[in-house]
Parts: C-alpha cells; sequence; structure tokens
C-alpha cells in the first residue's frame, strides 16, 4: 500500500501526521504520507499484513534485524516490529510500510529529531 505521509501544524495538535491509504491493487495498496501539511513520501504495504487505520505512537530506535535506526510503530494490536523501512515491492514486508531508500532517510532523521524535542510523535494511519 501507498501511503502519503502529510504534517499538521506542530502548535496544539495531538496528531503530527497522516498516512493515507489513496487506492488498492491486488497485492498492494498505495498511499501518501503527508506532515505539517506537507508532502513527504509515499509508501507500500503489502494487502496481506495492512496495518490497522489508527493513530499510532512513533519511536526511532535500532532495528536488530536492519542494524541501523529506523522508525517503529507502537502499540499495532495484535503486532510487534511494525516499522518504516525501505522496498520496492510488497513482498519485501510481512506488516511493515516500505518506503524508498532516501525516504527512509528523511523519515529517520525527521521524527528522531522529532523525538528529542517532543514527548510523542503521533502519525494516523487513514483508508481515503
Amino acid at each position: 500500500m501507498y501511503y502519503k505521509l502529510i504534517r499538521q501544524t506542530p502548535e496544539g495538535n495531538a496528531v503530527r501526521g497522516k498516512l493515507y491509504r489513496t487506492s488498492h491493487w491486488f497485492d498492494k495498496d498505495r498511499g501518501i504520507y503527508v506532515e505539517r501539511l506537507h508532502y513527504l513520501c509515499e509508501t507500500l504495504e503489502n494487502a496481506d499484513y495492512l496495518v490497522p487505520a489508527l493513530i499510532y505512537g512513533v519511536t526511532v530506535t535500532r532495528s536488530p534485524k536492519f542494524k541501523r535506526l529506523l522508525p517503529i510503530l507502537n502499540q499495532v494490536p495484535g503486532r510487534t516490529g511494525i516499522r518504516f523501512h525501505r522496498g520496492t515491492k510488497p513482498e519485501h514486508s510481512k506488516g511493515c510500510i516500505l518506503v524508498s531508500e532516501e525516504d527512509e532517510a528523511l523519515l529517520t532523521a525527521t521524527w528522531l529529531k522529532e523525538q528529542t524535542e517532543k514527548d510523542e510523535i503521533r502519525i494516523e494511519l487513514c483508508n481515503a
């Protein structure tokens, strides 16, 4: 699934960004992630392992599997280890949200910076 991440203004908003699922194609869903009303990146999910459309906290931690800092969604119902990481095909994921290599670096750096400045980063996954 592709998503667009869109950020809202930081003042007084509980949710930093929204990930909109915009279309569904056989084995994948497309969407955009928007943050603070700016387009950040496209995402891809495996349609067989979609993350429920809810509001999630995001933390940047070191991934034991990928051996680098990556954003992870907190408290996904019934699942653990749901991260944003690079990938180009739905088969590259069993539940994680895939982004390009450049977007992985952008999201990780952006959220890592915000994580040190704020108590919690929250994003909303929406089915458009």
